[in-house]
């Protein structure tokens, strides 16, 4: 069983930068595919970004495309979320999820039901 621990998350203006991160605390990190996710205040939990257990392939909602990079170092059983040109719509909790799914091994998944292991977030709060 996985347990997840994300940081990184701050007060930031506009335009900045911040990475996220997300420790896992299993022995088999390498074996999971990762994702992030986020919820703001009065919305539903929307998928952000995933990366297989290799890292061979990746995947991210629209909104963040050519903004936000996803990575890992399965050495350090660690989750990113490199995220720049910050925008105020990005505000909200930044969860990360660990699946074991084979359907999700070879390309990354976007559906949180596809994901069986959640952090409690961190929180980002972008200001304008």
């Amino acid at each position: 069983q996985e347990q997840l621990v994300e940081s990184g998350g701050g007060l930031v203006q506009a335009g900045g930068s911040l990475r996220l991160s997300c420790a896992a605390s299993g022995r088999t990190f390498s074996n999971y595919n990762m994702g992030w996710f986020r919820q703001a205040p009065g919305k539903e939990r929307e998928f952000v970004a995933a990366v297989t257990w290799s890292g061979g392939s990746t995947k991210y909602a629209d909104f963040v495309k050519g903004r936000f990079a996803i990575s890992r170092d399965n050495a350090k059983k660690t989750l990113y979320l490199q995220m720049s040109s910050l925008k105020p719509e990005d505000t909200a909790n930044y969860y990360c999820a660990a699946t074991g799914s084979y359907g999700c091994s070879r390309y990354a998944c976007s559906g949180a039901s596809n994901y069986d292991y959640w952090g409690l977030g961190t929180q980002v709060t972008v200001s304008s």
